[in-house]
């Protein structure tokens, strides 16, 4: 009886650090940094999931953008921070998947020096131009630009994104050629769309949706294999004629590697409790993106498949950034 006692004293005081850790966490307001400008697809889910959280869970999440180089440059930050628990970043496939294989000096390998903890939501790319445009349809794309190689011009958010590879595989798959404009996030390539300083834009749907709601802007495709449920209307890329095309992008919250696996635990709780709420999958997919609810060890599966799979796609178009 004594010895079993014992060992259950042992057991007991050798949880107890990481239960006391995770009932104590947190304690002080949590940074979670957005590696992208305001406005667009990242900004908006990281300041949707970052507000949720303090009205449900009621923490203190302070969403901070650190823009720069297609994301990579909050990412590596991010990876830089005190594995504590007070410091995470919304993360997608542009600057944890694609970009290690674009750029040459990057600084971080996305499954070795980050956690994935929680997969918030995926959602399409979408092609869009002006209301005013004279393209009505993704065809008069395509005739416009074999009549006049590189005269069309498409704005992304930056070199090296998800979105702009999009652009660029839609390119390869209808076999022209019109030229890319990288811009600093989603928000001064949308400007220039509408105001026709650019022919076309290739964006995320959650940039873009608010523009499409209101009239401004047109949608020709999305290049997911089935069309949104948040704009069911626009047909996708495949069903155009190109078979097969499938480009979207997911977004999900990551931690420093080396954060306690009792606050990993912790934080996908809750962000997984938001994630079954009507309100919380409603202002989601109000903004054009898709709610998938995943365990953290498949949405990590999902990143380490995704990176490797991103590795053929950019090596086949190419595409380097220095």
């Amino acid at each position: 009886m004594f010895r079993r006692s014992f060992c259950s004293a042992l057991a007991a005081g050798a949880l107890a650090p990481g239960l006391a850790l995770a009932q104590a966490y947190p304690s002080k307001p949590i940074r979670l940094i957005v590696p992208f400008p305001p406005g667009g697809g990242t900004d908006i889910l990281s300041r949707l999931i970052a507000t949720k959280l303090t009205e449900h869970a009621k923490w203190t999440v302070v969403a901070e953008n650190r823009a720069g180089a297609g994301g990579t440059v909050g990412i590596a930050e991010a990876v830089r921070a005190a594995p504590t628990g007070y410091e995470m970043v919304m993360g997608q496939k542009d600057n944890l998947v694609v970009a290690p294989w674009l750029y040459k000096n990057l600084s971080y390998d996305p499954t070795r020096d980050l956690i994935a903890v929680a997969h918030v939501a995926y959602t399409p790319v979408v092609i869009v131009t002006a209301s005013t445009s004279r393209f009505k349809t993704l065809g008069d794309v395509v005739s416009a630009a074999r009549n006049a190689p590189d005269a069309i011009t498409y704005g992304s958010p930056g070199n090296g994104t998800t979105i702009h590879l999009a652009g660029e595989i839609f390119k390869t798959a209808a076999g022209i050629n019109i030229r890319h404009v990288p811009y600093k996030g989603s928000n001064p390539a949308m400007m220039d769309v509408l105001a026709g300083n650019v022919d076309l834009m290739v964006s995320s749907l959650p940039s873009a949706i608010g523009q499409l709601k209101s009239g401004k802007l047109r949608a020709l495709a999305v290049t997911s294999a089935r069309r949104s449920s948040s704009a069911p209307e626009i047909p996708t890329v495949a069903e155009l004629g190109y078979k097969d095309f499938d480009v979207s992008t997911w977004y999900g919250l990551f931690l420093p590697a080396g954060a306690p696996a009792a606050i990993v635990a912790t934080v996908h709780a809750e962000v997984d409790r938001l994630l079954a709420m009507p309100d919380t999958v409603a202002a989601i997919q109000a903004q054009g993106a898709e709610v998938q609810r995943m365990s953290a060890e498949q949405f990590g599966a999902l990143v380490k498949s995704d990176y490797q799979k991103w590795k053929g796609i950019v090596q086949a178009s190419g595409a380097t950034i220095e």
